[in-house]
């Protein structure tokens, strides 16, 4: 796990000095990129190689297309409370309350690491 610390953090006992600091990706010299970002047991990235990793890793996201969930699709309120009826007798008003929060709750999972100003709120059901 990369440490995020820069070269020039002043760790001693360092096998790597400021003199001799380059890029494990494309191997120039610091003086060459700039800062690098250290790593565990010597190993450095400068900024250059960050942006060009994060180019393809955008580039193989927007290829793939949009991130699907863990639950394919989400359920409609109206499909929960038809499965619900298999199991539950009666108490219609609970089996809609609840189909609609289980719904919710699945939509806010699918979208909890997009950047949408949408929020969905959470239920107390009880």
């Amino acid at each position: 796990m990369p440490t995020g610390r820069d070269f020039n953090s002043g760790r001693r006992g360092s096998g790597t000095t400021k003199k001799n600091a380059y890029c494990s990706f494309c191997r120039k010299s610091y003086r060459d990129v700039g800062p690098l970002v250290e790593g565990p047991g010597d190993v450095y990235i400068c900024g250059e190689c960050i942006d060009l990793c994060q180019s393809i890793l955008d580039q193989d996201r927007r290829r793939r297309g949009p991130a699907r969930g863990p639950f394919g699709k989400i359920p409609t309120p109206r499909e929960i409370v038809r499965h619900l009826d298999d199991y539950v007798i009666g108490q219609e008003k609970a089996k809609k309350v609840l189909a609609v929060a289980v719904h919710n709750h699945y939509k806010r999972l699918m979208h909890r690491g997009s950047r949408s100003e949408v929020q969905i709120d959470k239920s107390n059901i009880l």
